[in-house]
């Protein structure tokens, strides 16, 4: 397992990880409904470049593959933190994790916040990170629930 910083070219296989994520991990807690608003197959690549581009994640490989990224913003804001469906429980969340520690270390922060999928919640709480509030998103008109979640360094 290696972890990187985002490259750019790295946007497609990003994607792929972000759709497997949501299709093979996610869809245990949200409708199919939700989960195809979520992450839909007809995605717009120059938007999605755009936004990777700006977030600038860290990158997990496996046997040079892409299985996980991950954001920290100036802010303390975690955007995304994606691992792929077909790498789950293999320590990649954790890779992640530790990195954006780091990462919060050096920047000086004092709290880390993340808008966070009703999967994902108990690996934050493992993580320290506790529920603000409780809202949802809108994804081509469809609602899917979340939670704010805020861990204090």
């Amino acid at each position: 397992m290696k972890i990187r910083n985002f490259e750019p070219g790295d946007e497609v296989s990003l994607f792929q990880v972000f759709y497997s994520s949501v299709h093979l991990i996610a869809c245990r807690d949200y409708s199919l409904e939700q989960i195809n608003a979520w992450a839909p197959a007809d995605f717009d690549i120059q938007r999605w470049s755009d936004l990777i581009q700006k977030i600038r994640p860290f990158v997990v490989e496996v046997d040079h593959q892409i299985a996980g990224y991950a954001d920290l913003q100036q802010d303390g804001h975690i955007d995304h933190f994606f691992v792929s469906g077909l790498y789950p429980r293999q320590g990649i969340g954790r890779c992640l994790m530790a990195r954006i520690f780091e990462e919060a270390a050096l920047l000086e922060l004092k709290v880390l916040s993340s808008n966070v999928s009703k999967t994902a919640e108990p690996f934050f709480s493992a993580f320290g990170f506790n529920v603000v509030e409780r809202t949802s998103v809108m994804r081509r008109g469809i609602s899917i629930s979340n939670a704010v979640m805020r861990k204090i360094l």
